[in-house]
This record gives structure tokens, C-alpha cells and sequence, in this order.
């Protein structure tokens, strides 16, 4: 966010406000930085994020050697001899119980699988309780035009604007947060005058505790899979 201020700033030749907002960019980043993941999806979006600055300092060498620096740093935080062990333990070293308040269809406190969400044709995201992207596979993020870092941390309601937001998606959402398994249709602007219908899935997130901590969040095109049909 602000990065986008200080384009913004730029692009209108505000040249103190331009300074202003800088300040306040360092620090953020090192906050980010030092922050010590607690799982991998933590360390997936914090090394995510160091690709984000890599990408976006492409142009300027010294910038893209510090944060490589800091990309090789992370990883050998995370991934080397010292670092948390992340493997999978062996089936006879497990011992097989049901997760509390089990929830079909759902993480249920699990790692996301990456590999499966972003292979899917169909729209999938994850929503935090306050409503902001955590994850948007490839087929969603195409659907918005956006990169995956330019999802992450960004309000629903900016995509869907704010009235289908506060009419219908937080009521939804806020039920899924409660608990609940929502299944619903609704018709989606294609271009030129035509509509196609959309089914979105919302399923809750748990952590290994049990609690509620965002939504998955599916999309099918319903026009797409009469057609292949």
C-alpha cells in the first residue's frame, strides 16, 4: 500500500510526500523480514515477498544483491542445518487421531497444498477474518488481473466493490467464519451484455486447535463445465 502511495505521489510530482512515505517503507520491510515464520505458509509468503522486492528493484543491481542476500538468508534460516525441521514425520511415528472439530473439506489446521490450489482450473482464494486475500491461486488471480503479491493483504471489497460486499460477500463470509459450509450461485458480468453463473464454496479455515481462522473460498464457472460437457 505504500508503494502504491509513493507511485501515486510520484506520478503527481508531490515530491514531500514522496519523502514522507519513504520513511516509513525501511521499516516495514525489516519488520516483515525479521519476523520468524511459524509455518510454511508463513515462510511461503515471507519469501514471497522477498521475490515481490527483487521483481520490483529489478532495475537497480545493488538493490536486487541486497535482497538476494536476504532471500539466502531466509532460506538457510528456515531450511538449513539449523533451522526448524519442516519434513513430514513417518507413519509409525504418528499418532493417528481425529483433529478436533474435524470439518470436511477444509485444512483443518494442514498446510495448504500449493501445488494441488494452483493447478485447479477453477478460482480458489483464502480469506482472513478481516476479509483480506492470504492466498489466490493462478486461475484467480488471471480472473483479477493481479499478481499474487498484489492480492496479499488487500480488502475483498476492493475487487467486488463495496456494495456487493456489504449486501452479500460479508454476510456469507461471516457465516463461514462462524462455522458454517456455504454453497451458493450467483450470475457474473462476462463483457459484452452477457452473464455466466458462478458457484462459490466457502469452507472454513481451522487452525490445529479448532479455531476459525479465514475461508477458502472456491469458484466454479458453471458455464464452463456445461460447455465441456
Amino acid at each position: 500500500m505504500r508503494c502504491v502511495q509513493i507511485e501515486e505521489a510520484i506520478r503527481l510530482g508531490d515530491d514531500q510526500r514522496v519523502t514522507a512515505l519513504d520513511r516509513h517503507v525501511e521499516p516495514l520491510v525489516e519488520a516483515i523480514l525479521a519476523c520468524r515464520a511459524a509455518n510454511l505458509l508463513e515462510v511461503y509468503m515471507q519469501l514471497q515477498f522477498v521475490s515481490h522486492l527483487i521483481s520490483q528493484d529489478a532495475d537497480d543491481s545493488a538493490s536486487v544483491t541486497e535482497h538476494t542476500s536476504v532471500l539466502s538468508y531466509l532460506l538457510d534460516r528456515y531450511f538449513g542445518a539449523h533451522g526448524p525441521d519442516w519434513r513430514v514425520p513417518l507413519p509409525q511415528d504418528v499418532r493417528i487421531e481425529p483433529p478436533p472439530a474435524y470439518v470436511p473439506d477444509t485444512d483443518n489446521g494442514q498446510f495448504l497444498n500449493a501445488v494441488i490450489l494452483e493447478s485447479l482450473p477453477d478460482r480458489v482464494a483464502v480469506l482472513t477474518r478481516d476479509y483480506r486475500y492470504l492466498y489466490s491461486n493462478p486461475a484467480n488471480c488471471a480472473h483479477l488481473n493481479r499478481k499474487p503479491m498484489e492480492l496479499i493483504g488487500r480488502h475483498l471489497s476492493e475487487f467486488i466493490g463495496e456494495e456487493r460486499f456489504a449486501e452479500c460477500a460479508k454476510r456469507k463470509l461471516d457465516a463461514c467464519f462462524a462455522g458454517e459450509q456455504i454453497d451458493y450461485s450467483y450470475e457474473r458480468s462476462a463483457g459484452s451484455g452477457e452473464s455466466r453463473q458462478v458457484r462459490c464454496r466457502m469452507s472454513p479455515l481451522r487452525d490445529a486447535g479448532g479455531t476459525v481462522i479465514g475461508a477458502l473460498l472456491v469458484m466454479e464457472d458453471l458455464d464452463r463445465l456445461s460447455q465441456a460437457a
